[in-house]
């Protein structure tokens, strides 16, 4: 079962899956909607972290404090791969439609409970523990939500259209991030230091809770996924089978019931199921490491990156409220540019976009760091457009590209945990990782360094895995929003078994 490589065969009209476009604009709302939430948590802990400190810490924490809140924020990442190993493999057994309701009013209280906490002047150690309880909530159902959501997209995408619409997946990302920064930054401009200690930090995260309750809404509308409801005909079938099989076992003797049982024992679970995988499993971890150093370079080290400029160089870096203005102006402009780039992927393939990211990671990240050295806000600008536009080639096609690296049976649960994995040890440290260095030794080009290593990783794994752009999912039919276009898909994908089957002088399937 292990393998990277794709196979075409062919396929009739009549067995190619027909979406209507209205039920798959509710799939892809519904699904992108718990990465606004999630994003909007990520935006909006992030700016207010000083706040925070002043919250839930003691005055005269000192720098102790600021190590802690950062701690806070890091924990959601140590236990994403535990949510992972838990609501990937669950959305396998019971579908994707009902863990995603399950995550998304995880994530939504987790977010609002944060605003009504008590603070540590009114309950004292306490206030820090509790916040600690609300964040392993984010963490853990962030661990099921994105790796699932990319499934439940990509499964209900025809696939002539599967690179434009997972990318609004990522709008969501995107746009999560912009609501929950622009929010804070709002606030933090037009309050008072006093004002914004005392209540004004907790409206922001009031607002998760009607983003959570609109998105579960919108996901108790929808069916499963096509893919998945097929996948779950075929299990009925199975299960029905080996029923058969063993009753006929029983009453033709034990040894054959005997053997009947070791038979089924020596199959294995859905963990070993998934580990058969492996090729595909570090090929996605090395995407989701090239597309998630460069978000979090970007999203969450970059403003802790300016002070260090102006100290260890003695000049450059931008003001606090500047960077923030200049990180919003680029993720909108990322934001704008994302689907654009998902069709492109629907053109030109999502291995040409991904190593055109890559390359760009290798060649641009010194060009990048140099100009955000500088001394002006428009050569910063520049500079953080070049890493957004990096990884914008990553956001636009990972949603698309990664989900067909697994079949149907097991999408969501080697999904979520490669994700999770991945991000949990290369994604989420990055900040870490790059305050550590560059305090080390005042070096301010390690975070360039970084990127180059990534763009490496990126070009080796988008290297080995199959094109995607076009093609069914691995274990799925073939998927088209009306019978003219299943008809075309069908006759171009029998036409690629046919000539892939003389090219390999095999019949074709």
């Amino acid at each position: 079962m292990s393998t990277i490589s794709y196979t075409p065969q062919k396929w009739r009209p009549e067995q190619v899956t027909i979406t209507e476009p209205s039920v798959i604009r509710r799939a892809i709302g519904a699904a992108a909607i718990g990465n606004i939430t999630e994003w909007y948590d990520f935006g909006v802990y992030g700016y207010l972290q000083v706040t925070i400190e002043g919250v839930f810490l003691p005055k005269d924490a000192g720098p102790a404090g600021a190590i802690i809140v950062a701690a806070l924020f890091a924990v959601a990442f140590l236990v994403r791969p535990l949510g992972g190993m838990f609501f990937g493999p669950l959305a396998d057994k019971i579908g994707r439609k009902s863990v995603l309701a399950t995550t998304m009013i995880m994530m939504a209280l987790g977010t609002f409970l944060i605003g009504v906490l008590p603070d540590y002047a009114t309950i004292g150690l306490a206030a820090p523990f509790l916040l600690l309880a609300c964040r392993l909530v984010q963490g853990f159902s962030t661990g099921g939500e994105y790796g699932n959501a990319m499934a439940f997209i990509a499964e209900y995408a025809p696939d002539r259209r599967r690179g434009f619409l997972g990318s609004l997946l990522e709008v969501g990302t995107f746009g999560g991030y912009v609501l929950g920064a622009s929010i804070a930054t709002i606030m933090t401009a037009v309050l008072t230091e006093d004002q914004l200690l005392s209540w004004g930090w907790r409206l922001p995260f009031f607002v998760a809770l009607p983003l959570g309750l609109v998105g579960v809404y919108l996901r108790s509308k929808l069916e499963d996924t096509p893919a998945y409801r097929e996948l779950e005909k075929q299990q009925d079938a199975e299960a029905k089978k080996k029923a058969e099989e063993k009753k006929a076992a029983k009453s033709s003797g034990r040894a054959e019931a005997r053997d009947a049982e070791k038979t089924e024992k020596k199959r294995g679970g859905e963990f070993s199921k998934i580990l058969q995988l492996w090729p595909n499993l570090l090929a996605c971890m090395g995407l989701v490491l090239a597309w998630n150093v460069t978000n979090y370079m970007l999203t969450a080290f970059m403003p802790q990156f300016f002070p260090m400029i102006r100290e260890y160089q003695g000049s450059g870096g931008v003001s606090e409220l500047a960077s923030s203005i200049l990180q919003i102006i680029v993720m909108v402009m990322c934001l704008v540019l994302i689907p654009v780039i998902g069709r492109l992927s629907d053109r030109v393939g999502r291995k040409a976009v991904v190593r055109a990211g890559s390359i760009a990671l290798i060649v641009l990240s010194f060009p990048s760091l140099a100009l955000i050295r500088g001394h002006s806000d428009a050569t910063v600008l520049l500079g953080l457009l070049i890493m957004g536009l990096s990884l914008i080639c990553f956001s636009a096609t990972m949603p698309s590209t990664l989900p067909s690296l697994f079949p149907t049976a097991v999408r969501a649960g080697a999904l979520s945990i490669s994700f999770n994995v991945a991000i949990s040890l290369f994604g989420g440290t990055t900040s870490t990782v790059m305050t550590s260095l560059v305090t080390w030794n005042h070096f301010l080009m390690w975070p360039a360094v970084y990127l180059v290593i990534a763009g490496v990783i990126g070009l080796i794994c988008v290297h080995i895995v199959p094109e995607s752009n076009g093609r069914p999912l691995w274990g799925s039919k073939p998927a088209a929003t009306d019978r003219e276009e299943a008809t075309a898909h069908a006759k171009e994908l029998t036409e690629e078994a046919e000539a892939f089957a003389l090219a390999h002088r095999a019949p074709a399937h």
